[in-house]
């Protein structure tokens, strides 16, 4: 999606720093952990999973770079398995639209990050079926196993953690 700005009331174009930061952190996460090409489905699901945590996990409104490595055990925490993040982000978003409703002010930050989170929710991707009988034959000659139509969070989730891990 490309975002050509809003102005504001006051005639001040509003640029998207925040989340345009948030993108930028995730894919150098990404990119330094070299776990996919950059090109890939995969990778952009990956990127917008940790951008979207990067930036909603921001609650001063402050992403500076000196920050980043301490957010990261922060980032680690929220993209865990175990972790309800689909329904964080759901929250964080809600909460991010009820302050711009009520500060009245052009929001292009959460307009991108409200994007992100609908392609990760309607997308799926072909990806290797984890719950699969262990040992279980190739179908049809894949040699892969079996696969299965995942949302792409789901798979941009786990990547992004890794890629936290291995920064």
């Amino acid at each position: 999606m490309q975002y050509r700005g809003r102005e504001s009331t006051d005639g001040e174009l509003t640029v998207p720093m925040a989340w345009l930061y948030a993108e930028y952190i995730a894919d150098e996460l990404l990119r330094s952990g070299d776990l996919m090409p950059p090109t890939s489905f995969e990778f952009r699901a990956g990127r917008d999973a940790l951008a979207l945590t990067v930036f909603l996990s921001d609650t001063d409104g402050e992403l500076s770079g000196i920050r980043v490595v301490t957010q990261l055990e922060t980032w680690l925490s929220l993209t865990a398995y175990d972790q309800p993040w689909q329904e964080w982000v759901r929250e964080r978003l809600a909460e991010f639209a009820a302050d711009a409703a009520a500060s009245g002010r052009p929001a292009p930050d959460l307009a991108l990050a409200e994007a992100a989170w609908r392609w990760l929710q309607e997308t799926e991707l072909l990806a290797p079926d984890l719950n699969a009988v262990p040992g279980g034959a190739p179908v049809s000659g894949e040699d892969e196993g079996p696969k299965v139509w995942t949302p792409a969070w789901q798979l941009g989730l786990p990547l992004g953690h890794l890629a936290i891990h291995l920064f």
